[in-house]
């Protein structure tokens, strides 16, 4: 044993004295070939601390033989802490240089030294949280006790608030330059690292609050619990934040996927099953697939669909047009899908010789209409597959064609008049035969890119349809047909189908399920994140969020009121009986 030891410490000093040899030369050259200034015995002292921690960390390696060899129940190394220490290494190498880019390629004055110590303490501070996260890690799963053993839950919240660390981070120095009128000597990097900091400690701290009451067992009163709360905020932030926040509004897949994640944290329901079925389920029910097959045959077929509109509008009224385009698509949509409803409209409307104004109105209008049609069969959306399958048992012993017979009353006079509406919204055409709202040379990394974004939207919204299923099954299920007709308002900004899941049931009379089923419709049009086909639409047109609510908000408000009227107090349709 103890030959043993003594052969690890000569070789452990022998690799000592070469790296510190090695990384002092190498730091040394580094130094100077990236130097601007002459050096002044900054380079040499750095090159000399340098190349000393690196020795040391060499030297102490050698517990490493020594614990291999050790002849007691001592802690062996194991693979796990191998990887682990490689691990650390590689997260401070690449954060080093990362940071040392950084700051150099946002420099407006030449380096005096400020940034390489900057980056090496900045790339420490990475490796050892990086090695202290890491050991706790392995700390929870050997450990033989069930208390404070890692989570999926524990999981999320630490990559959200790493996430958190870091987007603060970007901002605020981004908001410190884009601000400032002098040239930055360190000042808003070092500002920028303690706000981000603090923001990611308070979230932590936040984080950790929320878990902590997620266990209490005492309510707020009226059975309000802090989850309610939250949840209740993250509400408040997906309905509020994109008509407030232009950077929101600009990036609404990462802010909804974000809301998502937050919402689901909050409820305390990380599972793995959850996020399999986020990550898998666009994929599943061909919407992303869908949106990326068809927008590489229209990229292809363009041409010929730009020539095939342009002599239908040479022999035909726009109106006319207009008025045929929303009652189809409106109509059809139940047998091809909204998704590829929404898709044919985006290339007819792009065809269109119209103003931007007038497309924009006319975009809104038709997905009203598709979204509504498509509800007739369990093909058009998932609202109306999960209405047929919660149905399908008795009493209602729901088939194919249950919703049709149940809500054509409703859904296609409603159709018909969106067609009469988009007619009276569509403005006169512009003596171009073929106006695009989007460039003709959009590429097929254009195409897979709004692929990707559909798909990060729809996850987004499963995400936070999960997270809000506690308050829709704790508060909605009681509520009256009148009062929960106005409550699926919610559909504008959450995915409609998890409102259908938990609202829908076989002990419902018809008449429940009408009023619930047609305020998700109508609603599911007001805002870009209520349907799929408002989303792809706005996503493709580049529609923001301010410009679809100028115009969804006051049609739909105007249709679900008069909805209301029809479903409860006229004395026909299924309520009637």
């Amino acid at each position: 044993m103890y030959a043993g030891i003594e052969t690890a410490s000569i070789i452990t000093s022998i690799a000592a004295l070469t790296g510190w040899g090695l990384s002092f030369a190498g730091v040394n050259k580094y130094l100077r070939s990236h130097s601007t200034h002459d050096d002044n015995g900054f380079y040499m002292l750095f090159s000399i601390f340098a190349s000393l921690a690196v020795a040391i960390a060499v030297a102490a390696g050698s517990k490493l033989l020594m614990v291999q060899t050790a002849p007691s129940g001592m802690r062996l190394v194991t693979t796990a802490d191998i990887i682990l220490a490689i691990a650390v290494v590689l997260i401070w190498g690449i954060s080093f240089v990362a940071i040392t880019r950084h700051l150099k390629s946002h420099s407006t004055q030449a380096d005096n030294g400020f940034y390489i110590l900057f980056s090496t303490a900045t790339s420490l501070a990475v490796a050892i949280a990086s090695a202290a996260a890491g050991s706790e890690i392995l700390k929870m799963l050997n450990s033989p006790s069930t208390i404070g053993l890692m989570t999926t839950t524990n999981i999320a919240l630490a990559v959200a608030i790493v996430a958190t660390w870091a987007v603060s981070f970007v901002a605020i120095t981004r908001h410190l330059k884009s601000h400032s009128t002098q040239a930055d000597n360190g000042f808003y990097m070092l500002l920028s690292a303690a706000a981000s900091l603090a923001v990611a400690i308070a979230s932590a701290a936040a984080a950790s609050r929320i878990s902590m009451l997620q266990t209490a067992t005492v309510n707020l009163g009226y059975g309000i619990t802090a989850v309610d709360i939250g949840l209740g905020l993250v509400a408040l932030a997906v309905l509020i934040g994109p008509f407030t926040v232009k950077k929101i509004e600009h990036n609404l897949e990462a802010f909804l996927f974000v809301m998502g994640v937050l919402s689901v944290t909050i409820a305390g329901v990380w599972e793995m099953r959850l996020v399999e079925e986020a990550v898998m389920e666009p994929v599943v029910k061909g919407i992303v697939p869908a949106v990326l097959v068809a927008g590489m045959a229209f990229h292809y077929g363009r041409s010929r669909a730009q020539s095939a509109m342009s002599y239908v509008l040479d022999n035909v009224s726009i109106k006319a047009v207009a008025f045929v385009m929303i009652v189809g698509l409106g109509l059809v949509s139940s047998v091809i899908t909204a998704i590829i409803a929404a898709l044919l409209l985006v290339e007819l409307v792009n065809c269109m010789p119209l103003e931007r104004k007038d497309k924009i109105n006319l975009v809104i209008i038709t997905c009203f209409a598709i979204g509504l049609g498509a509800v007739l069969t369990p093909l058009g959306e998932p609202l109306s597959t999960i209405a047929i399958s919660k149905l399908q048992g008795p009493p209602y012993n729901a088939g194919f064609f249950f919703l049709f017979e149940k809500l054509a009353l409703y859904v296609i006079p409603g159709v018909l008049a969106l067609g009469v509406l988009g007619v009276l919204f569509t403005g006169k055409a512009t003596k171009q035969e073929c106006v695009t709202m989007v460039e003709d040379t959009e590429t097929l990394r254009d195409v897979g890119a709004r692929a990707a974004k559909v798909y990060v939207f729809v996850m987004a919204l499963l995400l936070l349809g999960a997270g809000m299923k506690i308050i829709i099954d704790k508060y909605f299920t009681a509520i009256p047909s009148e009062v929960l007709y106005w409550v699926n308002m919610l559909s504008a900004i959450l995915d409609n189908a998890t409102l259908t899941a938990a609202e829908i049931a076989p002990s419902l009379t018809i008449g429940q399920i009408t009023a619930a089923l047609m305020g998700l419709l109508i609603a599911g049009g007001m805002l870009v994140p209520g349907n799929i086909p408002n989303i792809i639409a706005a996503n493709k047109l580049g529609i923001t969020s301010k410009e679809w609510a100028r115009l969804g908000v006051p049609v739909g408000l105007v249709l679900m009121l008069v909805y209301f009227v029809w479903i409860f107090y006229i004395p026909f349709g299924p309520l009637a009986g």
